[in-house]
């Protein structure tokens, strides 16, 4: 059985904490890692890799068009639990020559052109920050988008070529802030505004009551559209 299996089998049916923690014992420490932009999920999992400390790495993508909330919130969790984290930022080449071709507000115009903008700023960076990695884990939970609908704990992330984990697949949005609020976890402020996804400042906004999770993400696309290719599904490994 390759591990991509035996990780499936063995997760199966496990708690959140517990999904963790056996993922941990799979891998070297250096070959697995947390990717966080410090949404309420994130949270979560950097709280339960921290009690206590695992040693996991984690890293987060600045994007250069983050909420300011998002750095003072990125701040707080480092001083809350004393870790580092590793900060992944888009190439400069790469992205000035995006911004003077299409300019700097291209992700309004067009699908093509709002996926071109996360590619820069994020798929790219991605790929450097799981080089070398064995598996990563993630907040995507089922039921934040149609996207994510098919979701499991352990998947095969054909983009990156490793396993990718989501040990919250199957939480409600209630549950996370339950585990938020019992336990005191730095959050982002703009949660408190309405904003239930935060990504960029130009492409995030709040969403009234009854909306979808992700309305407010590229809120001008339809909802099949709304990935920013961090977690392009299917998932099936290359033989």
């Amino acid at each position: 059985m390759n591990k991509l299996n035996k990780l499936k089998s063995i997760c199966a049916g496990k708690s959140a904490s517990a999904i963790i923690h056996l993922v941990i014992s799979e891998f070297p420490v250096d070959k697995l890692a947390l990717a966080t932009s410090f949404g309420a999920e994130d949270q979560v999992l950097t709280d339960m890799l921290c009690r206590p400390i695992t040693g996991l790495r984690i890293f987060t993508l600045d994007t250069g068009r983050l909420f300011q909330e998002t750095y003072d919130v990125m701040h707080r969790t480092r001083e809350y639990y004393g870790i580092p984290i590793d900060l992944y930022a888009p190439d400069p080449g790469e992205l000035a020559d995006l911004v003077r071709e299409k300019g700097p507000n291209l992700f309004y115009e067009s699908v093509e052109n709002r996926r071109a903008c996360c590619n820069v700023r994020k798929v790219h960076p991605l790929r450097k920050a799981l080089h070398a990695m064995e598996a990563w884990i993630c907040g995507n939970r089922r039921d934040q988008a149609a996207t994510r609908a098919e979701l499991d704990p352990v998947e095969w992330d054909e983009s990156n070529g490793l396993i990718k984990i989501c040990p919250l697949c199957d939480w409600t949005e209630a549950e996370v802030w339950n585990y938020i609020n019992e336990n005191q976890i730095p959050h982002n402020a703009l949660h408190h505004r309405g904003f239930r996804s935060i990504g960029c400042a130009p492409c995030t906004r709040a969403v009234g009551l009854g909306e979808d999770v992700r309305s407010g993400r590229w809120w001008w696309e339809s909802p099949e559209h709304k990935e920013c290719g961090l977690h392009n599904r299917p998932s099936v490994p290359q033989k």
